[in-house]
C-alpha cells in the first residue's frame, strides 16, 4: 500500500471518530448524543463532477424564514411546486410508523407520493389500494381498491392529488379516478387510452394527467370530462416514473419523456411555447435519456425543469426565453427557495445555484457506491425537501441524511425501514418518509 493511500485511510478514519464524538439524536442534527446504529459511508470518498463557479467564492447564502406547511395536496407541494421553506420541530422524533399496504417488488413498484389535506394523510400502495389516515396518530379512516374487475396483471401506478373535497388517482391500467376524501367511494373514472406514471396536478377544478405515451390531459373535476389534449414526442420506452405537470399563472408546464417541455394555456390548451431539454430538436428522433423525470416548478414567472439528458435550465413562463441553463442531468424534483435552488444531479452531486443566474454556489458528493472500494451496489437518492434551514435526503440503502443548505455539509443520518425512492414530505410540522416496503415514519 502507498504511503498516499495510508493518509487517506487515516484521514477517513480521523474524519469518522470526529463524526462519532459529534453525533447527533436526530438526523437534523439538533442536539449532541451517541451515534444511530447502521453502516456509515463517507462522502470524501465519492469525486466530484461539477464545481463551484469561482465567481461564487466566499458567497453567503441567504434563505426566507421556515414558514408553517399546513398540507401536500399533491405530489411536490403544491400545483406550482414551488414549496420554498418549510417548517417542522426543532427536535424531531419518531412519533408513529404504519403499513399503507403493499410495496415494491419484482413486478410492482411504489411510486406514489403521499398527500396530506384536511387533517388526512392519503396513500396508495402498489397495488392501487387508496387509503386516508388520521395525519396526528396515523389511524386508518378508510381504504378503497379502485384496479378494474377485469384487470389482473401487475401495474406500476402513478399518484395523487388532492383538490375540493376530492382525491384524484392516475393509474398503470389507464384510467383517471376521482374518489370522495372523506369516505373513499368512487365518483368517476376516466378512461385515457394508455397507462400514466406520474402524478396528476389539480387546479381550479381542472385536473391534469400525462400518459407514458406524451399525452396531456385535461379533466373537468367534477366530472371527469375531457376538457382538452395536447400530445408531445411518443416514446417507444422510457424511464419508470414522470414528471407532473407544473400549474400557476393561467399556464401547464407538461414535461414529457422526450425531453420536450411545453407551455400551454389552463383554459384551452393552446400552446404558447415548446423548449427541448434534450439536446435534440422538437420534432426529431430522440431517446430516453432525455426524459424529464423531475417535476418542474414555476416560481415568479420562472420555469426551473431538469432532464435525465444533461440540461438543467430556467424558461421564462410567459415568453419560452431561456434566461440560463446549466449541463446538469437529474432525474429527481429541484427545490427552490428563495434565491436558490437545490438539485441533485445523475452523479450523486447535491447542488446549490443561484435562481436568476444559476451560477453554483456549492457542491456537496452524496455516497455514490455501497462498496466505494469495487465500486459495487450503486445507491440512488431522492429529493431535496427543505426544513427548518436542512435540506433533507433518502438512499435507497434505507438511510436518509440532512445537510445544510448554506454550505452542503453533512448534519445528521437517521435509518429508515426500507430503501427510500420517493421524495419525502412536510406537512404539520411533521417529516414523513415512504419506504420501499410501505412503511410511512412520521417525524415530529
Amino acid at each position: 500500500m502507498s504511503q498516499i493511500m495510508k493518509n487517506s485511510r487515516l484521514l477517513m478514519m480521523l474524519v469518522i471518530a470526529l463524526g462519532v464524538l459529534t453525533g447527533c439524536d436526530t438526523f437534523l442534527g439538533t442536539k449532541e448524543a451517541k451515534p444511530l446504529p447502521g453502516k456509515r459511508i463517507s462522502i470524501l470518498t465519492q469525486q466530484r463532477s461539477i464545481e463551484p463557479d469561482a465567481s461564487a467564492l466566499g458567497h453567503k447564502i441567504v434563505l426566507p424564514a421556515p414558514v408553517p406547511n399546513e398540507d401536500w395536496p399533491q405530489a411536490g407541494g403544491y400545483a406550482n411546486h414551488a414549496m420554498h421553506h418549510m417548517r417542522v420541530g426543532k427536535a424531531l422524533q419518531e412519533r408513529w410508523n404504519i403499513s399503507i399496504g403493499q410495496g415494491s417488488s419484482d413486478e410492482e413498484r411504489l411510486m406514489a407520493q403521499p398527500i396530506v389535506a384536511e387533517d388526512r394523510l392519503y396513500t396508495m400502495d402498489s397495488e392501487t389500494v387508496i387509503s386516508a389516515f388520521n395525519i396526528k396518530n396515523g389511524d386508518e379512516i378508510w381504504s378503497s381498491e379502485i384496479t378494474p374487475k377485469e384487470e389482473d396483471d401487475d401495474l406500476i401506478n402513478g399518484g395523487l392529488a388532492y383538490e375540493n373535497g376530492k382525491v384524484f388517482a392516475t393509474t398503470g391500467f389507464g384510467q383517471v379516478v376521482a374518489l370522495e376524501a372523506k369516505s373513499g367511494k368512487v365518483l368517476w373514472r376516466r378512461n385515457v387510452g394508455a397507462p400514466m406514471r406520474s402524478a396528476p396536478t389539480a387546479r381550479g377544478n381542472r385536473v391534469f394527467a400525462i400518459t407514458v405515451t406524451n399525452k396531456l390531459f385535461a379533466l373537468h373535476g367534477q366530472t371527469g370530462a375531457v376538457l382538452w389534449t395536447h400530445s408531445g414526442i411518443e416514446e417507444v420506452t422510457n424511464l419508470l416514473g414522470g414528471g407532473s405537470p407544473a400549474v400557476d399563472s393561467g399556464v401547464v408546464v407538461a414535461p414529457y419523456s422526450s425531453g420536450e417541455l411545453v407551455a400551454l394555456k389552463v383554459e384551452n390548451g393552446q400552446e404558447l411555447w415548446a423548449d427541448s431539454l434534450s439536446g435534440v430538436r422538437r420534432g426529431s428522433a430522440s431517446t430516453t435519456l432525455s426524459t424529464i423525470r423531475g417535476r418542474p416548478i414555476i416560481d415568479r414567472g420562472i420555469v426551473f425543469a431538469i432532464s435525465n439528458g444533461g440540461q438543467f435550465a430556467a424558461i421564462n413562463l410567459r415568453t419560452g426565453r431561456r434566461i440560463w441553463e446549466r449541463p446538469i442531468g437529474g432525474i429527481e424534483s429541484p427545490w427552490i427557495a428563495g434565491e436558490y435552488l437545490f438539485v441533485l444531479s445523475n452523479n450523486t452531486d447535491l447542488i446549490a445555484l443561484g435562481r436568476l443566474n444559476g451560477r453554483i454556489y456549492w457542491v456537496t458528493a452524496l455516497p455514490k457506491w455501497e462498496d466505494p472500494e469495487d465500486r459495487e451496489g450503486k445507491i440512488t437518492w431522492t429529493g431535496p425537501i427543505l426544513a427548518s434551514d436542512r435540506l433533507i435526503v433518502a438512499g435507497s440503502t434505507g438511510e436518509a441524511m440532512s445537510l445544510s443548505p448554506y454550505n452542503g455539509r453533512t448534519l445528521g443520518k437517521v435509518d429508515m425501514p426500507d430503501g427510500v425512492t420517493i421524495s419525502p414530505i412536510v406537512a404539520k410540522d411533521s417529516l414523513l418518509f415512504l419506504s420501499e416496503d410501505a412503511e410511512l415514519v412520521s417525524y415530529r
